[in-house]
């Protein structure tokens, strides 16, 4: 195995044992306290959680963590939203730039697999949960939440080190629930999700041993001798690889808090759906955080331009802040930054009068054969520009002057033919979709 091959062998070997001796304590733990103490089961799973993070990363982390949620909870007493806004950056900031990172992983002692990992990871989630904690008590017409809520709230093992992050208002009103009750059918499928995310752990564990799409970009001289369609399988199946490893992690920690019934935000929407700039997303509870607390909230309706480029551009600063600065995630931001923001303008400039009328001539077909036109393009586009935090500035290079230069007529068109296709096929699922739940609707 090559090196970088290993190295998610070991991230997902860490991940399956965390997942079996923390989070299968934490359920049979969470079964307890729903059955004798249901209400104040939010309580033991705090203390459950704080003892887990004690013993895994050990006082100094543990102390550094309440640190921070001190100091963002005596922001929040001020009810200022700009205020938490620059406290909680500056948090994060503390994290993401040095020396200012180092200073403070250097007060967690040893070494294990994914220490790095899970300091990083209980961080900076952390600082998004406090954020989150702060402008929702910012919003609050009377008086502010405690700091027994935000703990609470911070120390839910399930999401604490890996996320996804749900927001303090929705966490708070699902918690705080004492009548607990399951929808019909609702442990089945939970039983079904669960069995679903053990086969993919397996699978995923068996493939990472025989499979060097990870490492293969690296090696330029290899790749340069790909075959154009060769080479745009290997950059897919890298967003694939991703992807899956979001849908893992997150998928088995919403199981965990669907059986403390939660309702966490869903697991990544899979990249062969992906087609729209703003639905491109593999974190699905910060891409929520993000548009609740900085793009809606800027962007408001998201029907003026200006607006919606200031709106896009503040997220994708935050979101730069939040992965790390560094020169690729500095053009990865201002691609899909532009992305976006070119999407609205199309959109914008087709709702035009005149193309208006002429779209409304076309039958409904019709009309879905232009968009998935259009949809094709944007795919390769999220495709490209997501290789670069993935792989590399080279590799991305080469992989658009293959399908886009070197590669035309014959390659381009014929690659963009076949995601046409299957952008058609998504987009008539989508439609079916959308029928089904008006239908539901109207039964309801």
């Amino acid at each position: 195995q090559d090196v970088a091959d290993f190295e998610w062998v070991m991230w997902f070997t860490s991940f399956r044992n965390i997942i079996i001796f923390a989070l299968s304590g934490h359920v049979l733990f969470a079964k307890i306290c729903s059955m004798t103490m249901p209400q104040h089961r939010a309580v033991m799973y705090m203390i459950y959680g704080a003892l887990a993070v004690l013993g895994s990363m050990g006082l100094l982390y543990l102390m550094i963590i309440l640190s921070h949620c001190l100091l963002l909870y005596s922001v929040a007493l001020a009810k200022q939203k700009w205020l938490c806004y620059v406290a909680g950056l500056c948090c994060l900031a503390s994290f993401k730039v040095e020396p200012f990172g180092s200073w403070q992983s250097g007060f967690v002692t040893g070494a294990f697999d994914l220490q790095d990992v899970l300091f990083y990871g209980g961080c900076t989630f952390t600082i998004m949960r406090c954020m989150s904690f702060a402008l929702e008590s910012s919003q609050k017409e009377e008086g502010i939440y405690s700091i027994f809520d935000l703990l609470k709230y911070n120390f839910y093992l399930p999401f604490f080190f890996f996320g996804p992050v749900m927001t303090f208002d929705q966490f708070h009103a699902q918690v705080s629930t004492r009548e607990l009750r399951r929808k019909d059918d609702e442990m089945r499928n939970i039983r079904v999700s669960a069995l679903l995310h053990v086969g993919a752990i397996v699978a995923v564990d068996i493939f990472f041993h025989f499979f060097y799409i990870l490492t293969l970009p690296s090696d330029l001289k290899f790749v340069n001798r790909l075959s154009d369609w060769s080479l745009a399988g290997l950059a897919y199946s890298n967003l694939v690889y991703d992807w899956v490893k979001a849908a893992v992690m997150f998928g088995v920690t919403n199981t965990i808090a669907r059986l403390d019934h939660l309702e966490p935000p869903q697991p990544p929407k899979c990249i062969t759906m992906l087609y729209i700039f703003a639905e491109t997303h593999f974190d699905r509870g910060i891409n929520d955080w993000l548009c609740k607390y900085v793009y809606d909230h800027i962007g408001e309706n998201h029907d003026n331009v200006l607006k919606e480029l200031v709106a896009s551009t503040a997220t994708f600063a935050i979101t730069t802040l939040w992965l790390g600065p560094c020169q690729v995630v500095y053009i990865w931001s201002l691609v899909n930054c532009f992305g976006l923001n070119f999407e609205l303008w199309v959109q914008k400039f087709f709702q035009l009068g005149p193309f208006a009328k002429l779209e409304a001539k076309l039958s409904g077909a019709m009309s879905r054969r232009i968009r998935a036109a259009f949809g094709a393009v944007n795919f390769w586009a999220i495709v490209l520009y997501n290789i670069l935090a993935l792989n590399s500035l080279e590799f991305a290079q080469l992989v658009t002057k293959r399908l886009l230069v070197m590669g035309f007529p014959v390659s381009t068109l014929s690659i963009w033919f076949i995601t046409y296709c299957g952008v058609q096929l998504i987009k008539e699922r989508e439609r079916i979709l959308a029928l089904q739940e008006e239908d539901k609707a109207k039964v309801e």
